[in-house]
Order: structure tokens, then C-alpha cells, then sequence
């Protein structure tokens, strides 16, 4: 009986694999996703291993200081050049310098000074171009820097010294820092090693690089290099280096597979819908061949198992094609990487593992299994007297209790909108979760009333069909409207993906939208003084009080005793700076005798002095003063540190009607003088975080498109169904003179309706769950909705959305249309 079983599963199976060809699809599509996104993922973190191995150079043994350190005991090269078999000793020094534009202000970024070795085989720095650094007032810099300063190897290029001056040296080459974890987030100044400390500020010896006779037992070495050197230090071999420095990626490699596998699970989330409702299509329009199977003594238990068994087999084929079909992905992204991108030396490979095709081979079986499970169950339930209905088809029974599932419906619909309400105006840590988790609530809510929702909306919709459209128009949406469970079912598929596009795009937009407000209100000023003394020198105050248009506020620190640790503790006169910003007002309000600190504490003593903490602006003390805890008055500073109060930095903040940019160009003048000083610019922070928010739309746009265009092959396998089932139909709409063309217009229409009604429906949904997201975030700084239309590209980015949805209604119709066109009338009016 098994046999004869199997053998009929097959059979049975050939027959249906017409109808089930875009099903498979959408699970191949799904498959395929999966695979390119663990391999992007993968090769991310290939890219950040390999920058980071680079960055070891090619020293035998390599001795660090602990984490805790920081910093080489004094005199350890030259104990570690007196270790046996040692030949070679490097020290890195690494210090901070600026590099002057030629506008006489230096470059934003404060640049990272490194030590080039003299002996060549122990320089981990790559050259672009040019030449090493070998004496006296020569230095190479990296490519984006020079760009930006106009200097090119051979030329030169001015750069602040130790001692506050700032000299021109010969631009000798340039840096290849396209590979270098340590130096490619910053602007870079390479100098020969005997001259690192005349130009760098806080210098540091980071590493040494050593070099052992050739035979030399290179892990006997490194522990004698350690003893020799003695203190904090641990050291390694080349390739103890190699891993410890990949210690980092293991982090990476989940925080970005993290990410990668939440979009994969949404578009798998997606497929698995679209596997569901068309094998629910499928065995509805085979009931009277179930139920005959039942009058010949097939039991539940053994349709049950046809259907699952043909649930696996279609699982297994569309999951070997969307493996075949992403791994030639991988194959070709991978070589247009490596020939097309600069990458230097690293070397990608966006093809996954073994391992990673096996599981995404299992995962695509076992989703398909999952998702056939509910029609099967209802296909099972068929009685045997539906053989005697004189249609083929029949509505399939929705298993289990209706009571218990509209139960847990309304439970989640009513949990799900108060945790909204909760994250959206709770003002609370965990808006964003409480948010997140209430959008996944109502929205599992909303699938569950899909069909009695989403056919209204294609009514509405096709009002605007009939005039232009006429009978073809009128005749789509009521062939939708009346299968309401199917074109829900079909719609919802979109609806999901729709849903969290625009969700994702939505509070993206609001945040950016809202980052010049948000910045603004959180940050005391526009403008901060940097330098690498630590102090600002007086006259360069002057200079900043004389201009107008400015507001200038002097932060003056002191490192003190509190509370028996060492603590900086800020002062500054709270009216000049941005009355909006989170503390300010609570620092105007303060009196003498009182802090603000970061934690919360009843008692504070500061140098033998208590005072009484202030609660309720505790960020206030890092926003004067990165490394500052405690704010006091002006007075109170002068009691606790006479005259031991240094000036750390100056906030700066445009007067009366001045703009940004008039602003800026005051503070350039009057620092003209002082090219050691840096700017910081809240207006480049928000240009940065915008750019960043910008690409991660366009990532969070083209990953989820993926489900997208599942959804799209859901509505041509629905369309592809409904075509069988209405042959009968068709042939009667061509019988009385309805043309062929006509009737490729209305399906195109019904497919076009389908895939627009979820997109709508998703879009609403959407918007709704973005703006309370962004809401969250914002907490409050900024209206969302104001937020939202700041934010130009939001909106196009939704429309664009809502335009890519018709064109896969158009694309999904293109098959079933030419099936209906290639229909002969007087077959289609003896179909069953």
C-alpha cells in the first residue's frame, strides 16, 4: 500500500507541477536571498579580518601592551633588541597632529601621526605612491587627505608641530589606507621614527615589531621578549597576532549576520505565505478529486501524507534551483568585486560555505513543509460526499477552533496597540522595543482580518477603474471582491513586504529629517574648541569675543578628588548656550553649593567640599566636556580649584539673526592664528549621520525588495490558478463578444488591483508604525510628521515603492494574460 502511495504522490505530483512552477519560485527567490545575504555578510567580515591582519605587518613576534595599559613600559625596545635571536626591534609611536588646508584652518579631523620604521622589513604602513619618509622634514600622507589639502608627492604640505608651531615639509608619498583598520577612519601623517615626537602630541609606543635570526623558534622568542620587557605586556607570534587581532570580527560577523537574517526572515515570512495560499488554491480546486480519493478508502492520515509528501518534493526542487540560482549570484559578485572595486590587497569572496548552502537547502524544505502543513490539514477534512458536487472545486474548511483563533486575534490587536501607545508617548528607554513589538502584534491582528479589510479597499479602488476601464474595469473588481479569502490571501503576501518598507523607510526619513532639530536640541552649542593640550589659549578667546555675530561660552575644568577618585569637573556660564539643549535649564537654575552629575547620588564630596547633586540633567556635565562628570557654577569651581581652573575648551554659538555659515567664517577668522585648534561642527556631524542614513535607506530599499518581488510571483501563481479554474468563464466572456485583448486587460487589471491593494494597505500600515517608531526615537525633540516633510526623499522613495508594485501587478499578469489569450473559445466553453 505504502508503495502504490508513493507511486501515486509522484504521479499526481507531474500532473501539478504546472500549476506549482511560480510557487516554487517564490521559495527558489527566498532561497537564493539567503544564500547571497549570509556570503554579503561573509565577505564583510572577510574585508574587516584581512584589514585588521594587514595592520599586523610582517614582524616574526609582535609584543602589545594590555588592554589596560595602553602604552609600552619605557626602554622596552631596548630590551627587547638585547633577547636572543632577536635581530631586528621596531617601535610604533603613535601620536596626533593637524593638517593644515590651505585656507590656513586645519582639516576637521584631527589626523593620526605614525612612526615609519627604519628597517624596511618591519613597516606594516602600505605606500600608494611615491617614496618612504628618511629624514628630517619629510612625511607622507594618505591619499584622501592630500586630495584635500592639494599636495602631491614632491610637493608640500603643512602640518602643527609638538611645541604649537606648525612647519612645511616635503610631501614624499602617499599612504595606501584602503586596507587599514587602524588608519582608515582618519586622516593619516606618516614620519620616520626619530622625528615622530617633533610633530605628534601624546605620543604613545603602541607595538613592537620584532625581527629573530633565521630558524629562530618564533614562540621562544615572543616569551622571552615578554620577560625581557617586563610590566603589562603580552607578545605574540606572526600568527598569535593575526588572531588576536581578529578577536573583533567574531562581534562583527554576528551584529551583521544579525541584521542580514531579519530581512531573509521577512522574505522567507513572505513565501511561505505565498506557498500556502497557492496550495490552499490548488486543493480547493480539487476537492471532488479528495473527496473521491476518500470513497476509494484513502483515509485523512494517508492524504495528509500525499499532500506533505508533495509539499517536500516541490520544498527539494525549489530549493536545489535557488541554490544553484545564489550561488552563481555569489560566483559573479565576487569576481565584479575583486576586478571592478579598489579594494588594495584584500580579496573577497561573497561565496558561503558548504555548510551555509546545506542549511539554506534544509531551511527552504522545511519552510515549504511548514507552510503546506494548514492546507493540508483542511484538504484532509474533505468528506467523501463532496464527490457528488457537480463543481470541482470547493471552499476548503479552515481548520481548528474560529473561537480561539479570533480570541487570540483581538488579544494581540489589544496588547499590540497599547504597547504602540506606550513606546510612541511613554518617553521611556525602551520606547523603540515596545514600538517594534506592538507593530508585530496588530500586524499579525490585521493578517487574521485580511479578508474582510482588504476587499472593501479593492471596491474602493475600482471606482476609479470604471470610466476608463468600463465593463473590462467593472468585471475585474468583481471577480476580487467575490473570492475575498483568495485575494486577500494573495494580497497579504504583498501587504507584508509593502508593510515593512515603508515602515523601515519611514522612520529612516522622519530621523534624518528630524537630525538638525534633534541635534540641535541636545547639543549646548553649534560650535566646540578642540586641541590637543587640553587648553585654549587666552588670546585665541579674544579673538573669538571680538567677532560679531557670536556667542562665545568658555568651559573651564579641573581634575579633583571626588569622592576619593580624580574626576573633571566643568564650569561654564549657562546663557550662553542653547537654552533648548537637555540640561540647560536646569544649569541656569543651579546655585552654588549644588552639581550636576552623571549619576545619581544624594552626596557629593569634591575635594573635601559636599555639595548637594542636582538631578534630572545628567548628560549635561559630557555634552560641556567629553571627559567631565560633575558641573558646578563658576563659583563654585573658584572655591573648590583657586586659580587651578584651565579653560578645556570654548562653545560657540551664533548671535541674533546670524546664520551658520556667517558664523562658521567669524570663528575661521579668529582662529586664523591658532592653526593647532580644531572645529567641531554639529552641522558636519548631521551632513555625516545624513549620508549614513541616506545609504542605509537605499540597503533597508533594495534588501527588502526582494520580498517585493515574492509577493509578485504569489499574485502571477494566484492569477496563473484562477485562469484554470475560470476557463469556463473565459470561454463565455469571448462567446459574447468580449476580445481577446479585453480580456488580457482585465486580468491585468485584477493583477494590478491585487498587488496595489496590499501595497495601499501596507503603505497606511506602514506610515503608522514609521512615524510612531521615529516618534520614539525623536522622544519628543521633534515632531515626526514635521520630520517626515522635511525629508524630501521619503516621500519619493514611498512612491517609488508604490510605482515598483503596479509594475509587478503589470509583470505578474504577463503569463496568465497570454494563457487566457491563446484560449480556443469553444474548448473553454466544454471545460468542466
Amino acid at each position: 500500500m505504502s508503495s502504490s502511495l508513493f507511486t501515486f504522490t509522484l504521479k499526481d505530483f507531474r500532473a501539478q507541477l504546472r500549476r506549482l512552477v511560480l510557487t516554487g519560485s517564490a521559495v527558489a527567490v527566498g532561497v537564493a536571498f539567503l544564500v547571497l545575504s549570509v556570503g554579503g555578510a561573509g565577505a564583510l567580515v572577510q574585508s574587516y579580518e584581512q584589514s585588521a591582519a594587514a595592520d599586523v605587518g610582517d614582524a616574526a613576534v609582535q609584543v602589545v601592551p594590555d588592554g589596560t595599559e595602553g602604552t609600552l613600559p619605557a626602554g622596552a625596545a631596548a630590551r627587547a633588541a638585547r633577547v636572543p635571536k632577536v635581530t631586528s626591534v621596531a617601535e610604533r609611536l603613535a601620536g596626533h597632529a593637524n593638517v593644515i588646508a590651505p585656507s590656513g584652518r586645519p582639516l576637521d579631523d584631527r589626523a593620526l601621526v605614525t612612526s615609519i620604521a627604519a628597517d624596511p622589513a618591519l613597516r606594516w604602513q602600505r605606500l600608494d605612491a611615491g617614496r618612504w619618509p628618511e629624514g628630517p622634514g619629510e612625511v607622507v600622507l594618505d591619499r584622501e587627505s592630500a586630495e584635500r589639502v592639494g599636495a602631491e608627492p614632491g610637493g608640500t604640505v603643512r602640518v602643527t608641530k609638538a611645541d604649537g608651531g606648525t612647519a612645511d615639509v616635503r610631501l614624499t608619498g602617499l599612504l595606501d589606507t584602503s586596507a587599514s583598520a587602524a588608519l582608515g577612519s582618519q586622516p593619516a601623517i606618516g614620519v620616520p621614527y626619530a622625528q615622530t615626537k617633533t610633530y605628534a602630541t601624546g605620543v604613545r609606543a603602541t607595538h613592537l615589531d620584532l625581527s629573530v635570526a633565521p630558524g629562530a623558534d618564533a614562540l621562544a622568542v615572543a616569551k622571552a621578549a615578554k620577560r625581557s620587557v617586563g610590566g603589562k605586556v603580552s607578545a605574540y607570534t606572526h600568527a598569535g597576532a593575526v588572531d588576536q587581532a581578529l578577536q573583533g570580527a567574531r562581534t562583527l560577523y554576528a551584529v551583521v549576520m544579525t541584521a542580514a537574517l531579519s530581512f531573509v526572515l521577512i522574505a522567507m515570512a513572505v513565501a511561505r505565505m505565498v506557498v500556502t495560499n497557492t496550495f490552499s488554491v490548488v486543493l480547493a480546486q480539487r476537492a471532488r478529486q479528495l473527496a473521491l480519493l476518500r470513497c476509494v478508502g484513502t483515509d485523512r492520515d494517508q492524504l495528509l501524507r500525499i499532500i506533505r509528501r508533495q509539499g517536500l518534493l516541490l520544498g527539494a526542487l525549489a530549493s536545489a534551483a535557488g541554490l544553484a540560482a545564489g550561488g552563481a549570484a555569489c560566483a559573479l559578485g565576487t569576481a565584479a568585486i575583486n576586478g571592478l572595486a579598489d579594494l588594495g590587497p584584500i580579496e573577497v569572496s561573497l561565496v558561503p560555505g558548504p555548510w551555509t548552502f546545506g542549511l539554506a537547502g534544509v531551511f527552504g524544505v522545511l519552510l515549504t513543509l511548514w507552510a503546506v502543513r494548514k492546507p493540508a490539514r483542511a484538504a484532509a477534512a474533505v468528506p467523501p460526499v463532496a464527490a457528488l458536487a457537480a463543481s470541482g472545486s470547493a471552499q476548503l474548511p479552515e481548520p481548528g477552533s474560529r473561537a480561539v483563533r479570533e480570541a487570540v486575534s483581538v488579544l494581540m490587536l489589544v496588547a499590540g496597540t497599547g504597547l504602540l501607545a506606550l513606546g510612541a508617548f511613554g518617553g521611556s528607554a525602551l520606547s523603540l522595543p515596545a514600538v517594534t513589538a506592538g507593530a508585530i502584534l496588530t500586524f499579525f491582528a490585521v493578517l487574521r482580518y485580511a479578508q474582510y479589510l482588504l476587499p472593501p479597499l479593492v471596491g474602493l479602488l475600482g471606482l476609479a477603474l470604471r470610466r476608463p476601464f468600463g465593463t473590462v474595469g467593472r468585471l475585474s473588481v468583481q471577480q476580487l471582491r467575490a473570492n475575498a479569502r483568495r485575494t486577500a490571501a494573495a494580497s497579504s503576501a504583498m501587504l507584508v513586504g509593502v508593510t515593512v518598507a515603508v515602515s523601515a523607510v519611514t522612520a529612516i526619513g522622519a530621523a534624518e529629517g528630524g537630525l538638525d532639530s534633534m541635534l540641535a536640541n541636545r547639543m549646548p552649542a553649534v560650535f566646540a574648541l578642540d586641541t590637543d593640550t587640553g587648553r585654549v589659549p587666552a588670546d585665541a578667546i579674544a579673538a573669538l569675543r571680538a567677532q560679531h555675530g557670536l556667542t562665545v561660552t568658555p568651559v573651564r575644568t579641573a581634575t579633583l578628588t571626588v569622592d576619593g577618585r580624580k574626576t573633571v569637573v566643568a564650569a561654564a556660564d549657562p546663557a550662553g548656550l542653547n537654552p533648548e539643549a537637555e540640561g540647560v535649564g536646569a544649569a541656569r537654575a543651579l546655585r552654588d553649593g549644588e552639581a550636576i552629575t552623571l549619576t545619581q547620588r544624594r552626596e557629593l564630596t569634591v575635594s573635601g567640599t559636599r555639595l548637594t547633586p542636582v538631578t534630572g540633567a545628567a548628560a549635561l556635565p559630557v555634552s560641556l566636556y567629553p571627559e567631565a562628570t560633575v558641573y558646578v557654577t563658576g563659583a563654585t569651581l573658584d572655591r573648590l580649584a583657586p586659580r587651578a581652573s584651565t579653560v578645556s575648551t570654548v562653545l560657540l554659538n551664533p548671535a541674533g539673526d546670524t546664520g551658520h555659515d556667517a558664523a562658521r567664517a567669524a570663528v575661521d577668522r579668529a582662529l586664523a592664528p591658532h592653526p593647532e585648534i580644531r572645529i567641531a561642527d554639529t552641522g558636519s556631524d548631521a551632513d555625516l549621520i545624513r549620508s549614513m542614513l541616506d545609504r542605509m535607506m537605499l540597503v533597508v530599499t533594495v534588501l527588502l525588495g526582494f520580498s517585493i518581488a515574492i509577493a509578485a510571483l504569489g499574485v502571477a501563481a494566484t492569477l496563473m490558478l484562477t485562469v484554470e479554474e475560470r476557463t469556463r468563464e473565459f470561454g463565455m466572456l469571448r462567446a459574447i463578444g468580449l476580445a481577446g485583448e479585453q480580456l488580457r486587460r482585465m486580468l491585468t487589471l485584477e493583477s494590478v488591483l491585487l498587488a496595489l491593494t496590499g501595497a495601499l494597505a501596507g503603505t497606511v500600515l506602514g506610515l503608522v508604525y514609521g512615524t510612531l517608531a521615529a516618534r520614539s526615537v525623536l522622544m519628543g525633540h521633534v515632531s515626526p510628521l514635521e520630520a517626515l516633510a522635511s525629508s524630501g526623499g521619503t516621500a519619493l522613495t514611498i512612491l517609488a515603492l508604490l510605482a515598483a508594485t503596479v509594475l509587478t501587478g503589470v509583470a505578474a499578469s504577463v503569463l496568465p494574460a497570454r494563457r487566457v489569450r491563446r484560449m480556443v473559445v469553444v474548448d473553454a466553453l466544454h471545460a468542466a
